[in-house]
């Protein structure tokens, strides 16, 4: 069986600056991990951070869909299991952008919450990166 994460944050941006703080690696460095990502489909990538005794601290991806500046979509693979990232941008009014993620792919619930809490940490901390 396999779990999907689906999570929705709405930000004071443009929907340009939000795309380009999930496509441009320096500034996905600010808020998730350093990494190479390049918004090209097909391109293999790595978030990188400090490894721990549970993690290697590599997650390895792949892009599979990039609509700018609607909706990127990559692999994301960690401690054997490969899900699917999907984030979908969406212009609201007075100036609000909904930011949607849905990941699909977890075996068990403890992953899917462990997902829940590290995306809504790395989410409020990319608010934090839009408002620079």
């Amino acid at each position: 069986m396999s779990l999907t994460l689906s999570l929705d944050f709405q930000y004071s941006t443009s929907i340009e600056k939000l795309w380009s703080a999930l496509t441009d690696p320096s500034e996905l460095a600010k808020w998730v991990m350093e990494n190479d990502f390049k918004p090209v489909v097909g391109y293999r990538f790595q978030f990188r951070t400090e490894p721990n005794e549970w993690w290697d601290g590599v997650i390895e991806g792949e892009v599979i869909i990039v609509d700018e500046p609607n909706c990127l979509s990559y692999t994301w693979a960690s401690a054997g299991e490969q899900h699917t990232v999907v984030w979908t941008l969406q212009a609201l009014e007075d100036g609000k952008v909904n930011l949607h993620l849905e990941q699909t792919g977890f075996s068990n619930a403890q992953g899917l919450e462990g997902a829940k809490y590290g995306w809504s940490g790395w989410c409020a901390k990319l608010e934090k990166v839009l408002e620079q």
